[in-house]
């Protein structure tokens, strides 16, 4: 490869819309190692719906153009899909619950098995990496950012969840990332909009924060995202995407596979570092994989200056470009097992749900409500689900107890059954007597609920975070 082709291989870009053919033209001309698809590039049905058939012809054409050099891997075709609030395909193909269900449930076969049971319907669509999971460890309602993607706020139970879920995800052909190291769900701020200040000292991330990365490395992670976060212990007002100390800490774990940036057009970054700097100080700090430049020509051609005057030494590209291939080559050479259909997991979404729906005041044995209650709150569409899911529980909506359902984001809510979407933390200010926390807006997840309020069902979940005064493992009695 030459420098051109080098540095187009470090690169993972976004484009805007949906039309394929032309950022295929880009990669080809580039060189570039793949791309994501956002929520903006995903092609819709007349019902607004995902086209699995145009998704895939999509991720064809540019998963073909990053072939044009004759290169033998595949190339990187990338989403972000967690589950929750972060999941840019959504119907036909399965509804997640937040991953936090998974740290509610404390399964790590169900873990696993949701994590297969997600990538089987993704690698059939031409996917072959997702952003996915997030092994954050939460501190509660003051980590803004996080939340409910956290698996929980105990690092040795999202140290396991998230290598199991990756495990799962890999046995169905679709690569993992584990993210964001140093640890976003311990700082609070957003990286959307600043750069957050991480002010543990090591010792402390090595005691919280790294616990799920060590496990990623030890359970063979192939990627890790780094995020834009200063951590002044390892290098003071830059963020740990762009710091050599950060990747030399991930290093020092005895990781070895491909270190990927948190995507770069985000204003924790942008800000301090527009117009292709960026991409060069985080590739002279130790990334392989620079997601989501601001500007893909503007980082290719800095790369490519940086390198002819020195300032990013032609090793270090070497280095990424070759982290990068050989990755790609180790998932060509597996392969994706056979894939799954759109929707296939919809049981297993629901089981995941019904293992994870906790009860944090009220009873724990028998209904909740008796036959009739009335629903306000939530977010669109919420209440019509819960309206579908109370029918198909034998419970009449219009007249009882006021159920209340706090959406992502919400406020603390009244009523005589305040349940939580979401991250379960609004839940502490609520004054309703009797909270419940679900973590998810899928129908499964609204079947778990409603089929605790008719006493159908016990609510096996524990809460994965404190809620207020509701520690950690709240939750009924097995």
């Amino acid at each position: 490869m030459d420098t051109g082709q080098k540095a187009g291989q470090v690169l993972l870009p976004f484009f805007k819309g949906t039309d394929a053919a032309a950022h295929a033209a880009v990669i080809e001309r580039l060189h570039l190692s793949g791309a994501i698809i956002m929520g903006d590039n995903v092609p819709k049905g007349p019902q607004g719906q995902v086209d699995p058939a145009a998704m895939t012809a999509a991720n064809q054409q540019l998963a073909t153009a990053t072939r044009a050099d004759g290169d033998p891997w595949p190339g990187l075709i990338g989403v972000d899909q967690e589950g929750g609030v972060v999941a840019r395909l959504g119907l036909p193909l399965t509804e997640w619950p937040a991953p936090m269900s998974f740290g509610a449930a404390g399964s790590e076969p169900l873990a696993r098995e949701a994590g297969g049971g997600l990538a089987a319907e993704l690698a059939p669509l031409g996917f072959t990496v997702d952003f996915a999971p997030d092994t954050d460890v939460t501190i509660g309602p003051k980590d803004p950012t996080i939340g409910a993607r956290s698996m929980s706020s105990d690092p040795d139970a999202a140290a396991a969840l998230g290598a199991a879920f990756s495990h799962g995800m890999l046995g169905a052909g679709i690569l993992p990332v584990a993210k964001h190291f140093p640890g976003h769900g311990s700082v609070t701020a957003d990286s959307h909009l600043s750069l957050p200040v991480q002010p543990a000292t090591v010792e402390e991330l090595r005691g919280r924060d790294w616990k799920p990365f060590q496990a990623a490395v030890a359970g063979g992670a192939p990627m890790i995202m780094t995020g834009h976060i200063a951590v002044p212990a390892l290098e003071p007002g830059v963020p740990a995407s762009l710091s050599a100390p950060t990747y030399q800490a991930l290093r020092g774990l005895g990781f070895n596979g491909v270190a990927v940036t948190d995507a770069l057009n985000m204003e924790a970054v942008n800000k301090q570092y527009p117009s292709g700097a960026a991409a060069v100080k985080a590739l002279a700090a130790g990334a392989d994989l620079l997601l989501m430049p601001a500007d893909v020509d503007q980082a290719h051609a800095a790369i490519v200056r940086a390198v002819a005057s020195g300032e990013l030494s032609a090793q270090r590209l070497d280095e990424a470009a070759t982290r990068v291939a050989t990755m790609m080559t180790w998932r060509g050479r597996t392969g994706a097992p056979q894939g799954a259909a759109p929707g296939s997991g919809a049981a297993l979404s629901a089981k995941v749900s019904a293992a994870a729906v906790t009860v944090l005041s009220g009873s724990c044995t028998g209904p909740l409500v008796p036959g009739a209650v009335q629903v306000t709150g939530g977010g669109p569409g919420d209440r019509e689900r819960f309206a579908a899911a109370a029918a198909r529980a034998g419970l009449a909506v219009g007249s009882g107890p006021v159920v209340n359902l706090i959406g992502y984001g919400g406020r603390p809510a009244g009523g005589d059954i305040a349940v939580a979407l979401d991250a379960p933390w609004p839940l502490q200010e609520s004054a309703a007597p009797v909270k419940l926390a679900v973590y998810g807006r899928s129908d499964g997840a609204f079947d778990a609920l409603a089929a605790v309020l008719a006493g159908k069902a016990a609510a096996p979940g524990k809460l994965p975070a404190a809620v207020g005064s509701f520690p950690l493992g709240t939750g009924c009695a097995p």
